[in-house]
């Protein structure tokens, strides 16, 4: 009988960081090769693929699963948003997590790809991060930008050169921008819910593929402004400072109040996890999607990401444990039917 405690499995925030940082490695140990666990009836190997956002979210989720299925193989690999998206509408996974919405506006993008192959998907919100703003400790000056400021900043274009020139009376001092990179599903929602379209963001600030680059950076320079996953923030609180972001409703930072109540706008995103339709005929990938959106167990219940009289589900669970925020409840019914409706146009 299985005895090992499941908070012992699961990734903790520092062990986040580490997948995080390996981003596009076949995650096979974490969650492809679980030696022990309950047998069941279910066996197959399902594959995953997608964002290294979402990827240690959907890595927690799969070890559950595997754990009370252990016939079940579920490698993990996160080799980004974009390109895992490529995979899956080639049909080489089975699942893709993802940090922005699939792209398909009828054009030659992800959607296109995946209707020529013939690739039908169901869409599922699964989780929520937040996009902090940050700046050096020693910033003394800036502990709140409007939206409008923000866009005036990092749009296409931008005049703004000196922290002076977002409000009078801060510093004559250059601001040294950081960010993620234009391959990046972070990317792509900062600048649409900043500066109101995907890809418009000046060319002469700092690109990364990995966060913590972004937080060295700032970390580095009093004068730096960066962006990137709170988790990534809260990580290293100590050495950063939180800028809190006005949409017109106040200074609002992000926190798993402002996150899961919405509050914090405009960014609070949705994480995602996508099927592929075809797939959910086979029952130990319904089953696993289905886990999605199960409550948890008792021994679940024990951890401290869970407040006293709350009942959540393995999405909601696996999220707070890697450091992410849990989609709200009224959300989970709409979610299940969903996915009950696509099971069944390829089950009925």
């Amino acid at each position: 009988m299985p005895t090992e405690p499941i908070a012992d499995r699961a990734v903790d925030r520092s062990r986040r960081r580490v997948l995080l940082g390996a981003a596009g490695a076949t995650l096979a140990g974490l969650a492809g090769c679980i030696a022990r666990g309950y047998e069941s009836d279910l066996e197959g190997e399902i594959r995953m693929d997608g964002s290294n956002t979402v990827l240690p979210h959907g890595a927690v989720v799969s070890e559950e699963f595997q754990w009370r299925n252990n016939r079940v193989q579920i490698p993990v690999r996160g080799s980004g948003t974009g390109a895992g998206f490529q995979r899956f509408c080639d049909g080489e996974t089975h699942v893709q997590n993802a940090s922005r919405p699939i792209f398909d506006d009828g054009g030659e993008d992800e959607g296109a790809l995946c209707t020529a192959n013939g690739i039908e998907y169901v869409e599922l919100e699964t989780a929520l991060d937040g996009l902090a703003v940050f700046v050096h400790p020693d910033n003394d000056w800036c502990d709140c930008l409007t939206v409008d400021e923000l866009a005036r900043i990092w749009e296409t274009g931008s005049d703004v050169e000196r922290w002076s020139g977002v409000r009078e009376g801060w510093p004559d001092e250059e601001i040294e921008l950081y960010g993620r990179d234009p391959a990046s599903g972070t990317f792509d929602y900062f600048t649409e819910n900043i500066t109101g379209e995907v890809g418009n963001i000046r060319s002469d600030y700092s690109a990364s593929a990995d966060t913590n680059v972004i937080v060295r950076g700032v970390r580095g320079s009093q004068y730096a402004l960066g962006f990137g996953g709170a988790g990534y923030y809260y990580e290293n609180e100590d050495e950063l400072e939180l800028v809190g972001v006005d949409n017109g409703e106040g200074c609002i930072e992000p926190t798993k109040a402002t996150i899961e109540s919405g509050d914090y706008e405009p960014l609070t995103r949705p994480l995602y996890t996508y099927f592929r339709a075809d797939a959910l005929a086979r029952e130990e990938v319904r089953s696993f999607a289905r886990f999605y959106f199960e409550e948890i167990d008792g021994e679940a219940t024990e951890a401290d990401i869970v407040e006293p009289g709350e009942s959540l589900t393995w999405t909601q669970w696996a999220a707070r444990r890697v450091g992410y925020y849990a989609i709200p409840d009224d959300q989970i019914d709409d979610r299940r039917e969903t996915l009950a409706g696509a099971i069944a146009e390829v089950t009925e």
